[in-house]
């Protein structure tokens, strides 16, 4: 079942409770959102609560992709640049599906949706993101139109030993 997009849904208590929990989840099951597994939804509370007032003072857009029964399923922020030479591209950042349902295209869907939404912004001509190295994500979104512009090696630590390059993409919407 194909999931349902919104752009910027009015934030209460049940919308604020799953994306908590759906960032929590990602995490958990190994996903590169931030954080290190493991973690709980009250953990990412404080980082969601940033990133819905970067929303509501219009720094940022959410984009939010519900199931069919209404659940939040997906979800990524669209930052928007401050700096008056880069208001033309905007950052792409934490981008998740649910766990139980990627490997079904949802994903495509959601990057498909985030691309249609930045197009349909005044004056956006690219988007940037960036991901960590080691999960073969690079090859996703080069799938999904993206291509890879930066490398900085190792700048990712995510356990004493464990240090992944911080990889940097781009995509052209002109």
């Amino acid at each position: 079942m194909p999931l349902t997009f919104e752009l910027d849904p009015p934030v209460n208590a049940q919308l604020r409770d799953e994306l908590c929990t759906l960032w929590a989840d990602v995490t958990n099951a190994g996903g590169a959102v931030g954080f290190v597994p493991p973690v709980t939804p009250e953990a990412i509370r404080q980082d969601l609560m940033a990133h819905l007032v970067s929303v509501d003072a219009g720094r940022a857009r959410m984009l939010v992709g519900r199931d069919e029964q209404g659940s939040v399923a997906a979800g990524a922020f669209l930052l928007l640049n401050a700096h008056r030479l880069k208001r033309h591209w905007c950052s792409v950042y934490t981008v998740m599906v649910r766990p139980s349902l990627q490997g079904r295209g949802h994903g495509r869907d959601l990057m498909s949706a985030i691309e249609k939404t930045a197009r349909g912004m005044d004056d956006i001509t690219a988007l940037r993101l960036t991901c960590r190295g080691g999960l073969g994500l690079e090859r996703f979104y080069e799938a999904c139109g993206y291509r890879e512009v930066g490398r900085l090696p190792d700048a990712i630590k995510v356990a004493d030993d464990d240090f992944r390059d911080d990889v940097t993409l781009w995509m052209d919407l002109a």
